[in-house]
């Protein structure tokens, strides 16, 4: 387990950083940008949580969990080499992924379909939820592209893309079921 008795370090400032696997590499890079960029999430998470109650607060509680094995997952590479490690990896797996579909579809049942765009905002928490799923797209979008270059973990992916579906569909439950959703009216203000 992680013991931190000593915050800084000082082994960062040449502006490198260590990975998982304990490899060194620099902190502008791709795969520090992504898990960072998850890190973001996490935070955005914390702000939204000051707004919520009961399950609300109970799933965002594990997403922010799921979003630090997701950090967990993202700063260690060379998943062919898992095996050899001395201990496991921590990796996101399916049913993480399923969870966020079952609560999606649960979320989802009662509100009215969509026949327009809708705006971020509405009630406090609502905003804040749009705010998430924006962050969680950035995060997506950096793993996506890491996906490209080195192999990173499908559920990883997978997980990003149905979180930020999920920030969606809370924030229109935030919204009293979708009633207060703000709609955009397209060319309004011509």
């Amino acid at each position: 387990m992680v013991v931190l008795n000593k915050i800084y370090t000082k082994t960062g400032d040449d502006g490198e950083t260590a990975l998982g696997n304990g490899a060194r590499v620099a902190k502008h890079s791709l795969r520090v940008n992504s898990y960072g960029t998850v890190d973001e999430v996490n935070a955005t998470v914390g702000l939204a949580r000051q707004h919520a109650t009961g399950e609300m607060d109970a799933m965002l509680s594990r997403i922010q969990n799921d979003l630090f094995d997701l950090g967990a997952d993202l700063c260690t590479p060379n998943m062919e080499k898992d095996a050899e490690a001395p201990y496991p990896p921590l990796r996101v797996i399916d049913s993480q992924v399923e969870r966020l579909e079952r609560e999606i579809d649960a979320m989802n049942k009662d509100l009215q379909p969509l026949r327009s765009f809708i705006l971020p905002g509405g009630m406090p928490l609502a905003a804040q939820m749009h705010l998430c799923r924006t962050v969680a797209r950035r995060a997506e979008r950096l793993v996506v592209e890491l996906a490209t270059m080195e192999s990173i973990n499908p559920a990883a992916v997978k997980y990003l893309n149905r979180l930020s579906d999920w920030f969606f569909v809370a924030g229109r439950v935030a919204n009293n079921g979708g009633a207060d959703d703000v709609l955009w009216v397209p060319g309004a203000n011509r």
